[in-house]
């Protein structure tokens, strides 16, 4: 073999690990473009729920009236969605408690929305209370198995 068949074989290895390289970055870009696609529909499923509840009555106490006695707002025992309610005729938040639902969107199938609520602290609504509070948590998980990590969003609704 002479100096020529030597550089011809460095050249062909030089481009075999150019052309390596250069459809792995393909691949990644790919990659993360699903990926980004599949999480900004987990946020919009999570967020159209949180839309969908800030149309409804605080508690089943005050969808006519609202209250200043804390004690008449349902326990926390108690939140879900009473004897005979189901979805979608639900007509206050805590009626979500626990919430469920399968959705498939276009592109990607298998989303799991979740839903549940907590009654918190008026100073400090990172802290979950037993007792009734005027101030309800709402927190929406979507998950699918194409996701790496679960997508959460919260939100704080209050009677005040």
């Amino acid at each position: 073999m002479n100096i020529q068949s030597f550089l011809a074989i460095g050249g062909m290895f030089i481009l075999s690990l150019t052309s390596l390289r250069f459809n792995k970055a393909i691949l990644t870009t790919s990659t993360v473009d699903i990926e980004n696609k599949i999480s900004l529909t987990a946020i919009s499923l999570a967020n159209d729920l949180i839309e969908e509840i800030k149309v409804k009555s605080f508690d089943k106490s005050t969808t006519e009236f609202p209250t200043t006695n804390v004690l008449s707002l349902t326990s926390s025992a108690n939140l879900g969605p009473d004897a005979g309610e189901t979805y979608p005729n639900y007509n206050d938040i805590d009626d979500y408690n626990n919430f469920v639902r399968n959705i498939d969107a276009p592109h990607t199938e298998g989303y799991s929305v979740t839903c549940v609520i907590q009654y918190v602290e008026e100073n400090n609504p990172n802290n979950v209370s037993s007792n009734q509070t005027f101030y309800k948590k709402v927190t929406v998980t979507v998950t699918n198995i194409y996701l790496s990590y679960a997508i959460t969003l919260s939100f704080i609704f209050t009677l005040k």
